[in-house]
Order: structure tokens, then C-alpha cells, then sequence
């Protein structure tokens, strides 16, 4: 696995809440974990392939940025960006499955 991709996978998993984040009535907490574990994969392969794009630009205009100094930054955005998408559909995906944040 990348370093990019090691990155990512931390992010995505580090940005979302856990499955005890979320309720439904009738729902213990187990089954909220199974639901939001599925909901995590989903997210995970809907940003493979931007992740993998992300990774692609990365290698191939790696000097051009070093040489402007952005190549941080631009990392830095491209996971930012990543890790808010893959939150963003984890959020959706429960919430269609009937979950709504626990307070």
C-alpha cells in the first residue's frame, strides 16, 4: 500500500465518527456498528478512485511542485478534500438507513 494510500485510509477512518455516533429506534449499538461499518466501506471504494487520481498527479508532477514549493499544501488539500468527501457519504449513507446523530 502508498504512503498516499495508508494516508487516505487514515484520514477516512479517522474523520468519520463511529457507529456510536449514530441511533435509530429499535437499533442497539451493535447493529448501528454493522450498519456504519458497511456505510464505511461504501465511502472508502466511492474514493478509491479519486484517491488513486490524486495519487497519479502526485507522482507525476512531484518536481514541478517541489520546485514551487506547494507540494505540501497540495497533499494537504487533496487529503483534506478526500477525507470530507468520504465523511460526507458515510453521513448520507446512515442517514438513508434511518440513523440520525446521537446526541
Amino acid at each position: 500500500m502508498s504512503r498516499f494510500r495508508a494516508a487516505l485510509l487514515l484520514l477516512l477512518l479517522g474523520g468519520c465518527a463511529g457507529g456510536d455516533a449514530w441511533t435509530k429506534p429499535g437499533m442497539d449499538r451493535a447493529a448501528a456498528g454493522r450498519e456504519y461499518q458497511d456505510c464505511r466501506e461504501l465511502a472508502h471504494t466511492a474514493v478509491k478512485t479519486d484517491a488513486d487520481i490524486d495519487q497519479d498527479i502526485l507522482a507525476t508532477r512531484q518536481s514541478d511542485w517541489q520546485r514551487a514549493g506547494v507540494v505540501r499544501a497540495e497533499t494537504r488539500v487533496m487529503h483534506e478534500q478526500t477525507r470530507d468527501r468520504g465523511a460526507a457519504i458515510v453521513d448520507t449513507c446512515m442517514k438513508a438507513k434511518g440513523y440520525s446523530p446521537a446526541r
